[in-house]
């Protein structure tokens, strides 16, 4: 799934091309694209008919299109391989095309959700009085959010009586934070993804925490970390910011910072990335 980056290079691609305009007609192509939406692809429609795209929103990784006079949101789920595109209409579809939106406009682009694998999707939800829609209400906020608090995280962290990256992954602590940029903020911190929270000092949080920062402002610097041809920008463009992975995907190489060959452990149906010399494990860890 992609994590806070990539969603927000989407989102601001949205918030380019999309919002503002008006809904002439939705096609769902694939009925699992809208599974999440209870009524169907034909209610999804017709729903969205003639309403006016809000500016592009999001939580950690979650992205949604408010509509306009309404209390409800497009919510998008891209899972594995979900790609929002904006095409021009006369435009080949996509061999996985699963859902077209048109506008009443001229401008000539349409909205494409595509999806190889179908486990995303697209579904509308009523939202709160803050504009979040009420099946993310309990996502935390995400560390570039200006309101996400550092005193706050500190405590919770604390009394979570957990792992550091098990943490980092807890979207209702964190949000927007995933495999990938735990790995690179932890290699950035010295620290084992195993190191107990309990015993984390307040500057060692915020140490963490501008780690988490910055690694994330710079894959936002280039659009993201794109390994195949799932993840692309709305204009189907990569990112790039697998060229300056520290520590995700290097098992076998040498460590950027002290040589050390970094090693790949099984972690949570997932893999850690680390160096053994950098990063050492806590003493409670075989």
């Amino acid at each position: 799934m992609p994590e806070l980056p990539e969603v927000e290079v989407v989102r601001r691609g949205l918030e380019r091309w999309v919002s503002g305009r008006i809904v002439a007609d939705t096609s769902v192509l694939h009925p699992r694209a809208v599974r999440r939406h209870i009524a169907g692809g034909e209610d999804f429609g017709a729903r969205l008919k003639g309403h006016r795209i809000g500016l592009a929103q999001r939580r950690g990784k979650y992205l949604w299109l408010p509509l306009a006079d309404s209390a409800t949101a497009v919510l998008a789920h891209l899972g594995m391989s979900g790609q929002l595109l904006v095409q021009p209409q006369d435009a080949t579809d996509e061999k996985h095309l699963r859902i077209r939106v048109r506008f009443e406009d001229a401008l000539g682009t349409e909205l494409r959700f595509v999806d190889q694998r179908t486990f995303g999707g697209l579904s509308l939800h009523e939202t709160s009085p803050d504009g979040l829609p009420d099946v993310i209400a309990h996502i935390a906020r995400d560390p570039l959010d200006p309101l996400f608090d550092d005193d706050a995280f500190h405590e919770a962290l604390r009394r979570r009586r957990t792992t550091v990256k098990r943490a980092l992954l807890d979207q209702s602590l964190i949000s927007g934070v995933g495999n990938i940029y735990a790995d690179e903020a932890l290699w950035r911190a010295r620290l084992h993804y195993e190191r107990p929270t309990t015993g984390f000092t307040r500057p060692r949080t915020a140490e963490l925490l501008g780690h988490v920062r910055d690694v994330m402002n710079a894959a936002l610097a280039v659009g993201g970390t794109s390994f195949d041809s799932l993840y692309v920008n709305v204009n189907g463009e990569s990112g790039y910011f697998d060229r300056s992975l520290d520590a995700y995907g290097r098992e076998g190489e040498p460590c950027r910072r002290c040589g050390t060959v970094m090693r790949r452990r099984p972690w949570m149906n997932r893999s850690s990335y680390f160096c053994p010399r950098c990063q050492r494990p806590p003493r409670a860890v075989s």
